[in-house]
């Protein structure tokens, strides 16, 4: 899902229901918050967890959709806004000593990403740039090629 404000040049990722425990995605959160989104996917690519590849994932589609929607680079998005949420709770059961269940749940996140880009200001300049005065292209015409030529024959007779 994405969202996008134009006045703020904000875009929002919200990634529903990925089976992964909230719990195992924060403990690299901390991490990626600090850097910005182009150093954090290079950063989790060559991470081993499992949550590094879906941060990746989810990462690597809000930068693609903040480059669409905002027109900007990856270089001038940082995130304004990255957190985990609880998402939903299977309950299952698995079999116990003298028939009993033993309950546990399989859990999922909600990872909400919302990306900012950098306004860039225009440089100034200390020097006035004085525009560049076109000239006027000299135009060949026939006459001057046509006397060169005929001055060109004379010398050759004479000769």
């Amino acid at each position: 899902m994405l969202c996008q404000d134009t006045n703020n040049m904000e875009t929002t990722a919200y990634f529903k229901n990925v089976h992964i425990t909230p719990k195992k995605l924060r403990f690299m959160l901390d991490d990626i918050k600090k850097m910005k989104p182009a150093q954090a996917l290079q950063h989790l690519y060559y991470s081993p967890k499992k949550g590094a590849e879906i941060f990746y994932k989810a990462i690597k589609s809000a930068v693609d959709s903040a480059r669409y929607t905002l027109k900007t680079n990856d270089d001038m998005l940082q995130f304004k806004l990255l957190t985990i949420e609880q998402g939903n709770k299977l309950k299952r059961f698995r079999p116990g000593g003298r028939g009993t269940a033993k309950s546990y749940a399989k859990k999922f996140a909600h990872i909400k990403i919302i990306l900012t880009a950098q306004k860039v200001a225009p440089v100034e300049s200390k020097k006035e740039v004085k525009p560049i005065e076109k000239k006027p292209l000299p135009v060949k015409s026939d006459k001057k090629v046509a006397t060169k030529k005929i001055a060109v024959r004379k010398k050759k007779q004479t000769q």
